[in-house]
């Protein structure tokens, strides 16, 4: 049977650690939030233990803003980290994805020729790449699955079940739980993962490690002021988000508090949003939607009486554990959730620190909100929370542990030969 862990008790030596090459590939920006966030904020730390390559996939609006494509270079570079930024392909979607998968390929196999390499592959997709790197050079990789993405997009509507897309994708997920050092996180997709498939998993292990935070840039500073302002941060156009329950939970709270107001930060299509939003009846004279730089981020959260996030539920959402949540409680401020993502759900309710809305019970919402907020030990627990379970130096230490496993399993001296 696979094993869970956090990372933390695996062996391995620290010597010579730069004497080996970490590549990291992400289709994900390092100029996008999530890149800094998700990306960025782990390797900054890992790059003091080893050498750090990495691959990403940049947006063109996103690449065009010169200052911050110079920002990001010379913050890689005074660190170490050796960044290669890829066009984020928007073409015909086979063809696209074909150049990508070539592209990540191409610079394992230069770094491999000039010594000793392991391949970070976050998701599917990059997991391809370090899958055919492992078949062709034995090249070991981490499959760090973030999702249980096949089902997300089923739940996205974006493929149908049974296609011949899908069974690609499982077999690709088989395939690589089977060859790579895998992440999940959480340990609910790990069971599930086990159960799926008990043959590939035989006698492996499947390292839980929760998405992470800075919390030392999200800190609990500023109390809230007297207008109750509600936020919902990142995307809300995913296919997964329930915005028919963003507009019914805050129709609720501006019924119960009518100077309250919404506050939608998110890189999606303001228009859009707002239009969406106007179709669930919610009242949008009340909403005010905007982008924000990663770094802005912390004081915005800070000045928000609570955050909502509400999502569709199901199978799909068993590997998935929104960053945001790690920020928001890191600010100490609660959070407004369904039962969507159980994972969320446990958090809030087992340390106290959020309320669900059930669609049926407004009532309810309101009171148990209400008295969650008048609780004077809401924000130091909201705090507790986040650095008992979102620790970033925690998650980089769990990384960091998994690269000196892998290389020392494997025999690595004969890759440089």
């Amino acid at each position: 049977m696979p094993e869970h862990s956090s990372g933390l008790a695996l062996g391995g030596s620290a010597s010579s650690e730069h004497d080996l090459t970490v590549v990291y590939l992400t289709r994900t920006g390092l100029l996008e939030p999530l890149g800094q966030s998700q990306v960025f904020a782990y390797l900054q730390a890992l790059a003091s233990n080893f050498r750090i390559v990495l691959v990403t996939c940049e947006k063109k609006a996103d690449f065009a803003d010169r200052a911050k494509v110079d920002a990001a270079r010379l913050s890689c570079r005074q660190i170490g980290i050796e960044w290669k930024p890829l066009p984020f392909e928007q073409g015909p979607r086979s063809i696209s994805i074909l150049r990508q998968l070539f592209q990540f390929a191409a610079t394992v196999r230069r770094e491999h020729k000039r010594g000793k390499v392991i391949v970070h592959a976050r998701s599917y997709l990059p997991a391809l790449a370090g899958l055919a790197m492992f078949k062709r050079y034995d090249i070991p990789f981490v499959f760090d699955m973030r999702a249980l993405w096949p089902e997300e997009l089923i739940l996205a509507r974006r493929l149908k079940r049974g296609s011949l897309v899908h069974k690609g994708l499982v077999s690709l997920e088989r395939q690589c739980l089977m060859n790579g050092e895998t992440v999940s996180l959480t340990k609910a997709a790990a069971d599930h993962l086990e159960k799926q498939y008990p043959i590939a998993l035989a006698g492996r292990q499947i390292h839980v490690i929760p998405t992470c935070a800075d919390l030392s840039a999200f800190t609990p500073k500023i109390e809230p002021g007297d207008q109750l302002i509600f936020g919902c941060n990142g995307t809300v156009l995913s296919g997964w988000f329930r915005l028919d329950l963003l507009a019914r939970s805050f129709n609720a709270l501006a019924d119960a508090f009518p100077s309250a107001r919404l506050q939608i930060v998110t890189r999606d299509d303001h228009a859009e949003v707002k239009r969406r939003l106007a179709e669930e009846g919610c009242q949008v004279e009340k909403v005010e939607i905007f982008e924000a730089a990663p770094e802005e981020m912390p004081a915005i959260v800070q000045k928000q009486t609570a955050s909502m996030m509400f999502f569709k539920g199901g199978l799909a959402k068993l590997g998935s554990c929104p960053t945001k949540l790690g920020e928001i409680l890191g600010c100490g401020r609660p959070v407004i959730s369904n039962r969507g993502i159980e994972e969320v759900y446990r958090i809030i309710t087992d340390n106290r620190v959020g309320v669900e809305f059930v669609e049926s019970e407004p009532a309810t919402f309101i009171q148990s909100l209400t008295r969650l907020l008048a609780d004077e030990s809401l924000s130091g627990r909201c705090r507790q929370t986040a650095e008992q379970t979102f620790s970033l130096e925690r998650g980089v230490g769990s990384y960091r542990k998994i690269y000196r496993h892998v290389s020392s399993v494997r025999n690595l001296a004969k890759q440089a030969t």
